[in-house]
């Protein structure tokens, strides 16, 4: 049967509504008794479009008023690039000797051998590997696409250009060829095809069935953009075939010659031999992919006919003149200026920008509530910014408005999929405290307890793991549990369980069988969460994603390092979405980019138009330079973000269309979006009149609190009973200045938590010295030559220091404690007589405590209260101003006989610094600081008046506040150095602003 001279080939105006408009045009035309549409076969771009065809007939047969409906078989011929379903209908058509294709896992795997084997020691680790398969992956079947055979990357064309690249493209070019060749050699030993490839076979084995012979029923393409070369040779087939015919989304009927030339070759060489895209190429334009298309389907622009038939949703004809001014070239645009009101006509389109992403979603979801009031209006919510598209979901659920996110989720931010990331955490990271607690803490994970019993036991852990890391693996929580379990029986039951799922991870090997990894990932899933794991559409996504890893893996026996696997694992999952569950409102949808396409609503609403995110930033090949690709006849990297902008074109045809966009995100001022402000400039002075400005201060009025009174300075009163407490030598400074921090930590028992594994700071640091220096001492009793070194390594071991800590503070901490011991050895006639000493008096009826870290017996029978520091200890002026009265505290113990077993009075007061020492000539680290006046000082107390003046202010501290009825105001004393602990608690900053000096911070 001979061809049709003409093509058939339509386009469908943005305005029209695609997906109705084309179902309104072929429901009439293509109908037959009995069989209804059940003869048509309709090729598709995507399984999305599927089921947007799908549901416009079956509104067309509700419009209609149809009982019963037969639809057409539905084909898919979507393009690789965009991660569609590739032509599996097309396989019944008698292509039997085409091989089958690879599995794409097990092609990455061993591209990923193949890489490493080539780069040999320069090779990454496992995770970098498989980024650099995929890469290649994708770069193959890029070219695979454009039917570039790698025969060509060793054309003249190639290697004229070869010399001129930098040499980080050369060395790329070589290592993908080679590893390219190397992986199609064992492929025609496999007898097997890549995907691309063999989507190409069928595309060209179905165009040549049926040019010899067309088919007797008819056949639709609609909705396909895609110009890869065999697909575009199908679709000329399908257009000359009798009863075939092309249908094009948005192609612009009215652009003008010169217009049309601006965009560039397109694919179409200049001359024999010369290069099909130029670097000039408005690849950017929204209708330079259909340019291609066209001039790879060899059909003139002027053979494109209009489709007159509408959808329900149809806008004003006149938005597809506006649309098609909108997107010129630079040149072109230019003609903006002489632009007919009718052909920049934009009423039903407004523009809304927000301060952030959470007001835009605000605002959004808004708009959604107010439109979903209408009868039987749709709405569609249109964002590349999956973060955005949540928020509005989260939005809609206040006013009981389900909107699935139909572009999904990545797995590795599902519940199901992070439960695996978080078990490979641990498994690299040998159980440290951060991901063990956040893996047993997952939602998911109860183990065979019931899920608050769970959590019951596993917050006593975490409360004792927090701080400074110990020793690796699970011998940490074993030490907890074990002092926890005398009081919390069921604790030692949650360990058992959590012993059971996380040691088989923990005793792996540094490297193994990828394979043999997921399987301890499972069993240990599963014996933390049971059936669970696997319950829901994630946990059904992780398991089809787990059992293709794990068999393609096992089929090349590729193998991964433990702590490489989440990473690996993360990037894998980052390429699976996974998609709700249907059951959302009918009449809302919330859309991604390649789900909109050929979707239409009666108000659409496009979010996150900023650079970046709508369109997305350029994007370069990794392995292959642009100047070679264009070469080889391949697009640019820009070609994509023409689809973003026909994505855009697409959805200025609804009805009513809210372009919207935040001025600020999480990283700081956003650049708006080009096509937005290409909106704003062709509307000039009108676009004041397009803003919508209501639902941005609803938004803001929903998240407006009422303004409040500032606050004042806290000062609590607390009864007498809540004052009957006892003061400890280092409280007495907190009490007098700023008694709030003493009220929350003694009276209300509040302190500070450390974080999970915290950074070993000063507080870790002085009491593993404490600890050192009291070991010490208690050697020397019965070994006066006991060395310092051993002890310290010893306390450190126990106390898990970490490798880094050991590096930086270890040698200082050495070099102060040599320094001690020699100080200590150097005076034999000063004898030590308490270590870590407590000690404790009654003064005006208060009990009094404390603990000394070393009292030595001086030659003359007097005592010298000694505290070690880490850091830099208190001055004589701070005890002048009535601060840093921890050693007299300690005097007044003392000379009350506070201590058991020591006698005498006390006569010196000396803190020991392990910090860098001070003066002239001095070296090294360790320092001794008397904070008083003596010596050449000319300020401070003098030593007879220390005792005195500490007495005084504990006197007045317990007539104020133990005794008294005075507030325990917050930062009474403005020169104390207070620690901010409880900053936050006293609501620090709602106040502190407002004191007129006094208190001022």
């Amino acid at each position: 049967m001979a061809e049709r001279p003409e093509p058939s080939i339509y386009s469908i105006a943005a305005h029209r509504g695609f997906a109705d408009a084309l179902v309104a045009g072929l429901a009439p035309r293509y109908r037959e008794p009995d069989f209804g549409l059940a003869r048509l076969t309709l090729l598709l771009p995507s399984s999305r479009a599927r089921r947007t065809v799908s549901e416009a007939f079956i509104r067309h047969a509700g419009e209609s008023g149809e009982s019963g409906l037969l639809m057409p078989r539905m084909a898919i011929i979507g393009d690789l690039d965009l991660d569609e379903t590739l032509g599996p209908l097309l396989d019944p058509l008698g292509a039997s000797d085409i091989p089958p294709a690879i599995d794409p896992q097990r092609r990455l795997f061993r591209l990923a051998q193949l890489i490493g084997e080539e780069l040999g020691e320069k090779a990454p680790g496992g995770a970098g590997l498989l980024r650099l398969a995929r890469d290649a992956a994708s770069t193959m079947d890029r070219l695979l696409v454009e039917g570039v055979g790698p025969e060509e990357l060793v054309g003249d064309q190639v290697l004229d250009l070869f010399g001129s690249l930098a040499s980080h493209w050369q060395d790329s070019l070589r290592l993908f060829a080679t590893v390219q060749a190397k992986w199609l050699a064992e492929l025609d030993a496999l007898g097997m095809l890549d995907q691309a490839a063999r989507r190409n076979r069928l595309f060209d084995h179905a165009a040549a069935s049926w040019r010899r012979e067309p088919p007797a029923t008819p056949v639709i393409a609609a909705g396909v953009t895609s110009a890869a070369p065999s697909l575009a040779n199908l679709l000329r087939v399908i257009a000359h075939m009798p009863r075939g015919a092309v249908i094009l989304p948005d192609f612009d009927l009215t652009i003008d010659q010169a217009t049309w030339d601006e965009l560039g070759r397109a694919g179409a060489a200049p001359e024999p031999g010369g290069t099909p895209f130029a670097k000039d190429d408005a690849f950017t334009h929204p209708q330079y992919h259909l340019k291609l298309l066209l001039n790879r389907m060899a059909i003139r622009r002027e053979e494109v006919q209009p489709w007159h038939r509408k959808g329900m949703t149809a806008a004003p004809p006149e938005r597809s003149h506006a649309i098609g001014s909108l997107f010129l070239p630079p040149e072109a645009s230019k003609n903006w200026i002489d632009l007919p009101a009718e052909k920049r006509r934009l009423s039903g389109v407004r523009l809304m920008t927000t301060a952030n992403p959470e007001e835009e979603a605000q605002a959004i979801a808004l708009l959604v509530r107010e439109a979903v009031e209408e009868p039987e209006q749709r709405v569609a919510v249109v964002t590349p910014d999956r973060g955005l598209a949540r928020r509005v979901v989260h939005h809609l659920e206040r006013w009981n408005i389900v909107a699935d996110d139909s572009a999904g989720r990545p797995l590795s931010s599902t519940a199901a999929g992070r439960l695996l990331l978080l078990l490979a955490e641990v498994m690299a990271e040998d159980a440290a405290p951060v991901p063990l607690m956040a893996l047993l803490g997952h939602p998911l994970v109860r183990g065979n307890m019931e899920r608050g019993t769970w959590l019951r036991q596993l917050r006593r852990v975490e409360r004792e793991l927090r701080g400074p890391r110990m020793t690796g693996g699970l011998e940490p929580v074993s030490k907890i549990v074990a002092k926890l379990s005398k009081n919390y029986p069921k604790v030692a039951e949650w360990l058992a369980q959590v012993e059971t799922g996380v040691t088989p991870l923990l005793d792996l090997p540094d490297e193994l069988p990828l394979a043999d990894l997921l399987d301890a990932l499972v069993l240990a899933g599963e014996a933390l969460c049971g059936e669970v794991l696997w319950a829901r559409e994630d946990g059904r996504s992780l398991a089809q994603f787990v059992e293709d890893m794990r068999a393609n893996a096992r089929e090349v026996n590729f193998t991964l390092a433990r702590k490489e696997a989440p990473v690996a694992l993360r990037d894998a999952m980052e390429q699976v979405a996974v998609r709700p569950p249907y059951g959302g409102h009918a009449r809302v949808q919330v859309l991604g980019l390649l789900e909109s396409r050929m979707n239409r609503a009666d108000l659409v609403i496009c979010g996150g138009l900023n650079e970046g995110s709508w369109p997305p930033r350029g994007s370069v090949d990794s392995l292959l330079a642009p100047p070679l690709l264009r070469a080889l006849g391949v697009p640019a990297g820009d070609f994509r973000l023409g689809l973003s902008a026909h994505d855009l074109a697409g959805a200025l045809g609804a009805p009513q269309v809210v372009l919207s966009r935040a001025e600020r995100d999480e990283s700081g001022p956003t650049i708006p979006s080009r096509f937005l402000l290409r909106v704003e400039a062709l509307l000039g002075s009108l676009a004041e009149n397009h803003r919508e400005r209501r639902m941005v201060q609803l938004a803001r009025a929903m998240g407006r609190a009422k303004p409040m009174e500032p606050h004042p300075r806290p000062a609590p009163v607390p009864t007498a009973e809540q004052r009957d407490v006892d003061i400890s030598a280092t409280a007495l400074d907190r009490l007098l200045g700023d008694p709030y921090q003493f009220y929350a930590q003694k009276i209300l028992q509040l302190s500070d938590l450390d974080t999970l594994d915290a950074e070993p700071g000063p507080l870790w640091q002085g009491n593993a010295a404490h600890l050192i220096l009291q070991r010490w001492h208690e050697a020397r009793e019965s070994d006066p030559c006991a060395p310092l070194a051993p002890i310290m390594d010893s306390v450190l071991d126990e106390e898990g220091a970490d490798p880094v800590t050991r590096g930086l503070w270890q040698p200082r901490l050495e070099a102060a404690l040599r320094w001690i011991e020699e100080q200590v050895d150097g005076a034999p006639e000063r004898k030590v007589l308490a270590v870590e000493k407590k000690g404790a008096m009654i003064y005006d009826n208060v009990r009094v405590h404390g603990r000394a870290d070393r009292i030595d017996k001086l030659p003359n029978g007097g005592l010298a209260i000694v505290d070690y520091k880490t850091g830099s200890p208190p001055s004589a002026a701070m005890v002048e101003q009535g601060f840093a009265l921890q050693l007299g505290i300690l005097g007044l113990i003392t000379e009350r006989g506070g201590f058991d077993g020591l006698a005498g009075d006390p006569e010196s007061y000396e803190y020991w610094s392990l910090g860098k020492a001070k003066g002239e000539n001095a070296h090294g680290f360790g320092y001794i600081e008397v904070p008083l006046k003596v010596g050449n000082k000319r300020s401070g107390v003098p030593p007879e008046e220390f005792l005195p003046l500490t007495a005084a202010k504990l006197s007045e501290a317990i007539a104020r506040f133990v005794k008294g009825s005075d507030p325990f105001t917050a930062r009474e004393n403005p020169d104390y150095p207070a620690y901010d602990t409880y900053d936050q608690l006293m609501r620090l900053d709602e106040w502190i602003a407002t004191q007129d000096g006094e208190g001022a911070a």
